[in-house]
C-alpha cells in the first residue's frame, strides 16, 4: 500500500532481550519510546509483543509513513537519549525492516500480545510524578555545580550534571517514585486507606 505521493509505509520490528525481573522497567521504557516517537511527523503507530511473562525477549514494532520519516526518528537526539537510558538493562538482538501493509499486521509468529495490566496514567499525573523527583535532584545538582564547578564553562557544568542526573533518574528515582505512587497514578485508594478497611 502506498500513499497518494507514492511513499511506502515502513515498519521496523526489533527484538530486544532483558532479564524478566526488569519487566516493569521494560514496559515503562517502551512506553517512553512510543511517547517520544509520537511527536515525529509521519509516525503511524507502535506496539510490542512478548512470548510470555517469563520470556527474556521483547518484540517492538513501530511504523512510519515513509523511509524519510523513519530516518528522521532514527537519527534524532531524542531516540539516542531513549536508547542510552536503557543501557545495562536491554540488549539489542535483531532488527527487521518491512514495507507495505504487511509489515504492521505480520508480527513474529507464535507470540501473544502482552497487555498492560492497567491503562497508562493521565499525562498530567505522569508529569507531576516526574517533577516530584526531577525538582529536588535538579536543585541538588545546581547547588553542587555552583559549589564545585562554578568556574567551569557552561558546557562542562551541563555535561557533568546531566551525566549524573540521567542514570540516577532512569534507574533509581523514576522506578522508586512510580512504585511509591502507583496507587495515585492509577486512581486507586491510598494503601493506608485500603489497609484500614
Amino acid at each position: 500500500m502506498t500513499s497518494s505521493n507514492g511513499a511506502v509505509p515502513v515498519t521496523i520490528a526489533i527484538t530486544r532481550r532483558a532479564d524478566p525481573s526488569h519487566a516493569r522497567e521494560m514496559i515503562a521504557w517502551m512506553r517512553a519510546g512510543t511517547t517520544l516517537a509520537e511527536e515525529f511527523p509521519g509516525f503511524l503507530g507502535a506496539g510490542w509483543v512478548r512470548p510470555g511473562p517469563g520470556s527474556t525477549e521483547w518484540h517492538m514494532l513501530y511504523r512510519f509513513a515513509d523511509a524519510d520519516a523513519l530516518r528522521t526518528w532514527e537519527e534524532s537526539s531524542q531516540r539516542q537519549w531513549w536508547l542510552s537510558s536503557a543501557q545495562g538493562i536491554v540488549e539489542h538482538a535483531r532488527t527487521e525492516r518491512r514495507t507495505g501493509i504487511e509489515g504492521w499486521f505480520d508480527p513474529p509468529q507464535e507470540h501473544s500480545i502482552e497487555e498492560a495490566r492497567t491503562p497508562a496514567p493521565p499525562r498530567w499525573k505522569q508529569a507531576v510524578t516526574i517533577w516530584l523527583v526531577f525538582f529536588p535532584l535538579s536543585l541538588l545538582a545546581n547547588v553542587l555545580v555552583v559549589r564545585y564547578l562554578a568556574g567551569a564553562p557552561l558546557v562542562v557544568r551541563t555535561l557533568a550534571s546531566t551525566l549524573c542526573l540521567t542514570p540516577l533518574m532512569t534507574y533509581v528515582m523514576l522506578p522508586w517514585i512510580t512504585r511509591t505512587l502507583e496507587w495515585w497514578l492509577h486512581g486507586r485508594p491510598a494503601p493506608w486507606r485500603a489497609a484500614s478497611r
